[in-house]
């Protein structure tokens, strides 16, 4: 239980990223979330090396494409976001369409998947954060990426091993639920 009640998201992250060890575990965790009509409705793509450089600069167009005025520090910012971490996955949500389970039942079990990579990921010492931005609702940015029209790309998740530790003040528990009716 400490495990769950400790994990937070970390903004500075460094080397070392998980090896394909711990990310085999991670993603062994990732694949035990709810899924409805068994669609197994995700997928991830490891972003590490020199693939994060490639990231970055579709990053940097996708936002001179989206904003044409970017300033040139609006354009380094966006192309710093790839680097700040070892690694990067990126969640998708593949969506069957036509199917009995909804499309957004499916994103649901896809965000689950997620949320078993980052308590994965701190159970085995490393730190993560999981992101989104205007990438992950650009249909340019997304097909550039190599996704279908149907895919929901749900974030990043930058992932390695925590530079300092972050103290996150969490809410009471108390305030988010109440007994029914």
């Amino acid at each position: 239980m400490n495990t769950l009640l400790s994990r937070v998201s970390n903004g500075a992250l460094g080397e070392p990223a998980p090896d394909d060890a711990a990310l085999g575990r991670i993603f062994e965790a990732a694949v035990r979330a709810p899924d409805h009509g068994k669609l197994r409705p995700w997928h991830f793509y490891v972003i590490r090396g020199d693939a994060r450089l490639k990231l970055s600069g579709m990053f940097a167009e996708a936002l001179q494409r989206r904003e044409p005025n970017a300033s040139e520090a609006q354009i380094e910012k966006e192309r710093g976001k790839p680097l700040r971490s070892p690694a990067i996955i990126a969640a998708v949500a593949k969506i069957v369409e036509g199917h009995k389970v909804p499309p957004f039942e499916q994103t649901l079990s896809a965000a689950a998947a997620v949320m078993n990579i980052l308590n994965a990921a701190h159970a085995l010492g490393f730190g993560a954060k999981w992101v989104t931005g205007a990438n992950c609702y650009d249909a340019e940015f997304r097909a550039g990426f190599g996704l279908a029209a149907s895919d929901q790309l749900i974030g990043f998740i930058h992932i390695g091993t925590p530079e300092a530790p972050v103290v996150a003040a969490r809410p009471d528990p108390g305030e988010f639920f109440s007994d029914w009716p």
